[in-house]
């Protein structure tokens, strides 16, 4: 019986006494009236009044036991009062005249904290896979001083998120606690800068302020107010730590020209140094057995405390610092979780890192798909800020650092013939995952809208790196002169554990047992795929 909306009054006539039963909310009378006259059995339908009694008291005990009328009594509106029993997902809660037990408060704390962690993982996703990202490159030499280069392009070897293999990555670090620092940039690369917390500083290179010409750019810390010399392009990050990666391209299929020019140009110095600047030291990295991947267990709540130790506080909003300080994590100050709220934060993280695989994989906002009923998805809806009409799409920003790393309007420029755009597929034609078991293929229909290039690479969706097979790239790319191009010029791209027969070429291996998901890139898209009239198939299992 609902208890919203009901006013019943049970009522009982025998031997001239009446018995009011209860009353409640005003729109509906119920009246039941015994008799002696209906020669009716008086226990039995005592019994049935009883029952239907007990239910209306037990869906609005609160209600059920109103205090008496006094002489400054308002009205109080519905929805007000809670009720002194309140069955919830954590189980009954209960009340004494809307003042919790201690065995409620106990409940609702935990699941405060709870949900507060979970919420902080999902928030706390960019800066610590920054972190990650930062140890991984450390590893290969300091900070400031080493210039990695996947000299050979990356491939499956090296762990990291979502990368890929069509053009030689520079990949490093800098950091500005020693003040600031002057970085000459090569010609002819594209690149970015990217704070601590995965905010966009600038573009480099092609479509930055050098605009493929080099130069030198000053990076000045947080909170700087000296002098600033002419002939510089300055930038202020927010954060002492930053990223830079570039690419360079390949001339004629070859890398080596574009890293010796990388190599020739790129100089790291302190500004006090500049009539003096020490040498660079570069290393290659392609084939390197290494790792830039984060924690997803309770280590991970170890990197973000360092991350907010670390960095300014104005660097990142109220909001989210506050989400952080109510789980322990506060600028200044230990992070030191007794056994209750570390119990909390290990189950807070598993299921922060199941809730953000749910959200990258069965993404649930439509207008993120490029088509009606397909798998092919955007991976920024809200642009690279991840926002619309002002506000956070949460559920964008949880899943891109889940499963990328780089930020930049670049990334998502919707200029005809520039730039570079991503569509992301982590089911088949039939929305089921994809199992390295079995076979598939993709369809491009001819004229592919692409001014560069094209490129399909498969990833592994627990790791979000490159797929490791036998398979040195597990990538089929038009800068491969070798892929079959069918008559109409449409190509066939295959997925399985073995290639069919003679399309080798076409083909990315699988293992069986293991799952997959696959970026589309196309670079200097043009107009037919903007106005959608070129369009992929779907990933289709060969039966």
């Amino acid at each position: 019986m609902s208890r919203t909306g009901i006013h019943c009054c049970f009522r009982l006539q025998h031997s001239g006494a009446l018995y009011v039963g209860a009353e409640l909310a005003t729109t509906t009378r119920i009246t039941y009236k015994f008799e002696e006259e209906m020669q009716m059995k008086t226990k039995p339908m005592m019994a049935v009044l009883a029952g239907v009694l007990a239910c209306v008291l037990a869906a609005s005990p609160a209600e059920a036991k109103k205090p008496p009328k006094m002489k400054m009594t308002t009205e109080v509106p519905a929805g007000v009062a809670i009720p002194d029993k309140v069955a919830t997902r954590l189980g009954t809660l209960k009340f004494f005249d809307g003042f919790p037990d201690d065995a409620t408060v106990e409940k609702l704390y935990d699941n405060l904290d709870f949900q507060r962690a979970v919420q902080a993982y999902l928030l706390g996703l960019a800066p610590v896979n920054q972190l990650a990202n930062r140890k991984g490159i450390a590893e290969l030499g300091p900070i400031n001083t080493t210039v990695p280069i996947f000299e050979d392009r990356m491939d499956s070897k090296s762990l990291f998120l979502t990368p890929n293999n069509n053009t030689p990555y520079t990949w490093f670090w800098l950091d500005l606690r020693g003040g600031p620092l002057v970085l000459e940039v090569p010609p002819n690369v594209l690149g970015l800068m990217d704070d601590m917390w995965y905010s966009f500083v600038t573009d480099i290179g092609l479509v930055g302020p050098d605009k493929g010409k080099g130069g030198k750019y000053l990076i000045l810390p947080p909170g700087y107010t000296g002098e600033v010399p002419a002939g510089y392009f300055v930038v202020r990050p927010a954060t002492f730590s930053v990223w830079v990666p570039w690419r360079s391209f390949l001339v004629d299929g070859d890398p080596k020209p574009g890293v010796d020019v990388v190599e020739k140009h790129t100089k790291i110095y302190l500004l006090k140094d500049a009539a003096n600047p020490p040498p660079v030291k570069f290393v290659h990295v392609s084939g390197k057995d290494f790792s830039t991947l984060a924690p997803a267990d309770y280590p991970f709540w170890d990197y973000l405390n360092q991350v907010v130790q670390e960095e300014p506080t104005e660097s990142i909003d109220p909001v989210t610092l506050g989400l952080y300080a109510s789980i322990g994590i506060q600028k200044g100050k230990p992070f030191a979780p007794d056994a209750r709220m570390k119990k909390i934060l290990t189950e807070a993280a598993l299921v922060g890192d199941a809730t953000a695989r749910a959200i990258n994989s069965r993404f649930r906002i439509k207008e993120s798909y490029y088509y009606p009923n397909s798998a092919w998805r955007s991976g920024f809806y809200g642009g690279y800020k991840f926002e619309q009409d002002g506000a956070r799409v949460l559920d964008a920003y949880s899943a891109f650092f889940f499963y990328a790393t780089g930020v930049t309007p670049a990334m998502d420029s919707k200029t005809v013939g520039e730039g570079s755009q991503y569509m992301a597929a982590f089911v088949d034609a039939n929305g089921r995952p994809f199992d390295g078991g079995k076979n598939y293929k993709l369809h491009l229909p001819p004229n592919i809208p692409v001014k560069q290039f094209w490129s399909v690479i498969l990833y592994d969706n627990q790791t979000r790196s490159m797929l490791q097979t036998d398979q040195k790239w597990p990538a089929v790319t038009s800068q491969n002169k070798t892929v079959l191009i069918n008559p109409d010029g449409s190509v066939d791209v295959y997925f399985g554990p073995k290639a069919p027969a003679g399309k080798e070429n076409n083909w990315v291996q699988t293992i069986p047992g293991k799952g997959w998901n696959t970026l589309l890139r196309l670079y200097g898209p043009l107009q037919p795929w903007f106005d959608k009239t070129w369009r992929p198939s779907e990933i289709e299992l060969i039966k």
